[in-house]
C-alpha cells in the first residue's frame, strides 16, 4: 500500500472514529463538532467527530439574512494556503470514496478534453451558486435559507450519512419522501461515474475542491517542474488521470496532488512540496 492511501484511510477512519453512531444509528454532538475537518465529510455522517467545511458555511449563511462566518472561510483558506487541493488527493474521504470505486474493474471512460474542460466549471457554479448565493438571497419570511447544496445535492451526504441512519433509525424510515429518493438517485449516478470516471465529483461537482483550487498555484506544498531536466517526454501528462499538462501547468486549479507525476518523471524534474 502506497503513502497517499495509507494516508487517506487513517484519516477517513480519524475523522469517522466514532463507530458506536453506526450501531446506534446516531450523529454524534459533543463538543469535537464545533470544529470543521479539511475534506468534506458530511457532519451527518454516525460516525464523523468534525463538521464539514461546505456544510458549516452554508449552515451560517443561511441561518440569519447575511451572517457571515469568518471562522469557517478562515479555515478554508488556511486549508488552502498551507496545502491546496492536496487535502482533496490525500485528506478527503469522499476522494477515497472515489477512488476505490474507481479500482472496480469496469470499462473506463475518458473524458473529451473539451468536454472535460466545460465541465470543469461546475464545482464553481456549485460553490459561488448553491453554496454562497442561494441560501443568502433564497431565504424565508424570517430570513433563513436552506442548505441548498447539502440538501439537494451533495451525494456525500447521503451515502455517509443519509442512508446510515435510514438504515439503523426505524424513526427516520417512517419519514422518508421525495427528497430522500432525490438524493439517493444522485448518489447512485455518482458511485456509477465514479466506477467508469476518475474522481467525477471532484472534477466536476465538488464545491470544496473549487474552493482549495484558487490556492494551487500560490500554497506552500505545490510543484516545481525544473526546465533544465525536463525532457518533454510528457510522461507526466500520459500518467495523469485529470488530464494535466504538468510539464506545463504543475499548479494547474485542478491538480489533486496525487504525486503519480513526481513518481513517473524519467529524470525526476518535477518536485514537490516547495
Amino acid at each position: 500500500m502506497d503513502k497517499r492511501r495509507l494516508t487517506q484511510i487513517i484519516t477517513s477512519i480519524g475523522t469517522n472514529a466514532n463507530f458506536k453512531g453506526f450501531l446506534e444509528g446516531k450523529i454524534y454532538r459533543g463538543d469535537l463538532k464545533k470544529f470543521c475537518v479539511p475534506g468534506l465529510n458530511c457532519y451527518s455522517c454516525p460516525g464523523a467527530l468534525g463538521s464539514c467545511p461546505i456544510g458549516s458555511l452554508q449552515a451560517v449563511l443561511g441561518s440569519i439574512k447575511y451572517q457571515f462566518s469568518f471562522y469557517v472561510i478562515g479555515f478554508m483558506s488556511l486549508m488552502g494556503i498551507l496545502f491546496g487541493r492536496f487535502i482533496c488527493g490525500w485528506l478527503c474521504p469522499f476522494g477515497l470514496f472515489q477512488d476505490l470505486l474507481n479500482k472496480i474493474p469496469s470499462p473506463k471512460i475518458k473524458v473529451n478534453r473539451k468536454v472535460n474542460h466545460i465541465l470543469k466549471y461546475g464545482k464553481y457554479i456549485f460553490l459561488f451558486g448553491f453554496v454562497i448565493l442561494m441560501p443568502l438571497l433564497l431565504t424565508n419570511v424570517v430570513g433563513m435559507g436552506d442548505p441548498y447544496f447539502c440538501k439537494y445535492v451533495c451525494p456525500a451526504g447521503t451515502i455517509e450519512g443519509g442512508v446510515p441512519l435510514v438504515l439503523m433509525n426505524e424513526g427516520l424510515r417512517s419519514t422518508i419522501g421525495w427528497l430522500f429518493g432525490w438524493k439517493v438517485f444522485l448518489s447512485i449516478v455518482t458511485v456509477i461515474f465514479s466506477i467508469l470516471i476518475y474522481r467525477p465529483f471532484c472534477r466536476y461537482v465538488c464545491p470544496l475542491g473549487a474552493f482549495y483550487s484558487f490556492f494551487n498555484p500560490i500554497s506552500f506544498y505545490r510543484l516545481k517542474v525544473d526546465e533544465n531536466k525536463c525532457i518533454n517526454c510528457k510522461a507526466c501528462s500520459e500518467k495523469c488521470k485529470l488530464d494535466i499538462e504538468v510539464y506545463k501547468k504543475p499548479n494547474s486549479l485542478e491538480c489533486i496532488r496525487c504525486g503519480e507525476c513526481v513518481v513517473v518523471c524519467p529524470t525526476k524534474a518535477i518536485q514537490k512540496g516547495e
